[in-house]
């Protein structure tokens, strides 16, 4: 007997929520592009290697926030008989090939810092200054739009992400007044440098996480053995679980599917009332947004649904 949780009110609760918090993406996503231009522009024109890298650290903020705009939209078309989760799983491909992206801008932005190294230029530290100061004030703005975000994943990433741009800004200050009052151009590109690491190190968590998703394995922390064993312990009635399986949609959700070999024959009303709980169990400790859960009672059965 199969049962499950429809998904129909968790995505809608999801779009709901999304919505709620469009507006404050779209203001950020604003800000943050017109400083990464003015930023860049800044770059070029005062010949700090350190502002453009900064530039290409708010690109990951700004395609951030892209991306969960972007989700907002495409989660909205229905799902149909061939995309029966809708569209959520954009997202995670976006994500993909952003962090693809920024691995290439790293590789230019740390070619560029080293040959700055070893061929130093003139720096106009103070327009490098008042334009670090206007990154630093945006990222402020950015944070105070954010914060409180705390029960969506993509938010939180996001905020935190906004921290790490605010210590660049921090330290394209610190490096501006340091080359102002000492004239040691070398400053720019080893700040160069420290944010492409940064930017290095973002791009391989997204493409570690989105990775796991788009080849649906399991959230990181989270086994079947841990859901099997839970469940056992938790329903003396079930002898065994197997012929399991757990995979993410996005990152916010996940989807469960399994049998369960009982230790005697029950009635089905006792079966309905078992697989539910069973759901009703899942969906509040782990989350799940559904979970499809075949009941058997012979243990032929098992090996035959493991042959097959």
């Amino acid at each position: 007997m199969d049962n499950h949780i429809s998904k129909n009110s968790f995505s809608k609760h999801l779009l709901e929520y999304r919505s709620v918090e469009k507006k404050r993406l779209i203001i950020s996503l604003l800000i943050t592009s017109l400083t990464m231009l003015l930023e860049f522009i800044g770059g070029v024109f005062t010949n700090s290697i350190a502002l453009i890298s900064d530039a290409g650290h708010m690109f990951t903020h700004s395609f951030a926030i892209g991306i969960s705009l972007v989700a907002i939209y495409i989660a909205r078309k229905p799902a149909c008989h061939h995309k029966t989760f809708g569209l959520f799983r954009a997202e995670i491909l976006a994500a993909f090939i952003n962090g693809l992206f920024l691995l290439l801008i790293v590789i230019t932005l740390m070619y560029e810092a080293i040959m700055r190294l070893f061929h130093p230029i003139e720096i106009l530290a103070e327009e490098m200054l008042i334009i670090a100061l206007i990154g630093l004030l945006v990222n402020f703005i950015s944070i105070l739009l954010l914060k409180g975000n705390s029960n969506d994943l993509n938010l939180q990433g996001l905020f935190y992400h906004i921290l790490g741009d605010t210590a660049s800004s921090i330290g394209l200050i610190i490096a501006a007044i340091v080359i102002f009052l000492s004239g040691w151009t070398f400053i720019d590109p080893m700040v160069s440098l420290l944010i492409s690491i940064i930017i290095l190190i973002w791009a391989i968590g997204i493409l570690r996480d989105s990775t796991r998703i788009l080849l649906e394995m399991t959230p990181k922390g989270l086994t079947i053995d841990i859901i099997e064993s839970d469940i056992k312990q938790e329903f003396p009635q079930v002898k065994e679980v197997y012929n399991t399986h757990l995979w993410m949609v996005t990152s916010e959700m996940m989807v469960f599917s399994c049998y369960m070999l009982l230790n005697q024959v029950i009635t089905s009303t006792e079966q309905d009332n078992l697989i539910s709980e069973v759901n009703n169990y899942l969906n509040t400790k782990y989350k799940l947004i559904e979970s499809t859960i075949q009941v058997q009672f012979n243990e032929k059965n098992q090996y035959c649904a493991e042959q097959v």
